[in-house]
């Protein structure tokens, strides 16, 4: 019963993350915070360099730096949680997984995504264990996949790095968090926020896209260049002005290709005759 209502109060706290305050008729009503979830939330650190130097316990058991994932050239998908969370760790983990699934793109080949533990307490025998679970569930090959546990306090230090604040309850013995999962960019900058525990798949390829500066192929940035991230909306939605640009652009192709078509059935028209004209 108590886990359950901690879970509750944590994903209260998770839509506060998520939700500016809504002012009511007699105040600002929603920005009453429960005492456990006080210091709880996402401060956004866009072009905030994280430490490539800490060190995490993979799931082999041996610690790797951060730099190894980063020297890839490839965008990467970060998410804190911990393995024995009840509830909202599973549900942002199972929201990954489906929104994965959706995508035509493979961990390893044109991303990474790191998955690492907040809790100092975890071993990496559950990392493993975590990381077969979720790998069966995504039921594709994903080596680009990894599952870490923390090694000498350096999650913390990312975790403030990304803005990704969070605390320890020891009455329910369990952490508060935010729900999201952090985009960055493949030298390590934080690019982009996605929020809860159900996430777009167009919103997670235009991060990953936008994140990797120029290593994706022509479609994906011309998506790109139609959409844009909208803070409020925490999601990214058509932009008009790009759209109508580039659908004046298209009219305009296919007028100039009306022309020459138009053109060169007049000139095989008139020229046939002449082709006949011979020199007396």
């Amino acid at each position: 019963m108590v886990s359950r209502i901690f879970f509750l109060l944590t994903l209260a706290g998770a839509a506060l993350a998520q939700r500016p305050g809504v002012e009511g008729a007699g105040g600002p009503a929603a920005n009453i915070t429960p005492p456990e979830l006080a210091g709880v939330g996402i401060e956004e650190k866009l072009g905030q360099k994280i430490d490539l130097n800490l060190t995490f316990i993979a799931e082999d058991g041996y610690p790797h730096k951060l730099s190894e994932y980063f020297a890839k050239g490839r965008p990467v998908l970060l998410n804190l949680v911990y393995y024995s969370c009840p509830m909202l760790c599973n549900l942002v983990l199972n929201g990954q997984v489906d929104v994965l699934r959706q995508m035509p793109w493979t961990p390893g080949k044109e991303f990474e995504v790191l998955t690492i533990s907040i809790d100092p307490t975890e071993n990496f025998g559950l990392a493993r264990n975590k990381k077969a679970a979720y790998l069966a569930s995504y039921d594709r090959e994903a080596p680009g996949w990894h599952f870490f546990t923390d090694h000498e306090g350096n999650v913390a230090k990312l975790a403030e790095q990304v803005g990704f604040r969070y605390k320890f309850d020891p009455k329910a013995g369990q952490y508060a968090h935010a729900a999201a999962i952090f985009v960055l960019t493949p030298e390590g900058m934080v690019s982009r926020y996605l929020y809860g525990v159900k996430y777009k798949s167009l919103d997670l390829r235009l991060a990953l896209t936008e994140a990797a500066q120029e290593k994706f192929g022509i479609t994906d940035k011309l998506l790109l260049y139609c959409f844009h991230y909208d803070p409020e909306s925490r999601s990214y939605v058509p932009l008009a002005r790009n759209i109508m640009r580039g659908g004046g652009a298209l009219m305009l192709l296919a007028f100039g290709w009306v022309l020459v078509r138009l053109w060169r059935r007049d000139r095989k028209a008139y020229g046939a005759p002449h082709s006949m004209v011979t020199a007396k």
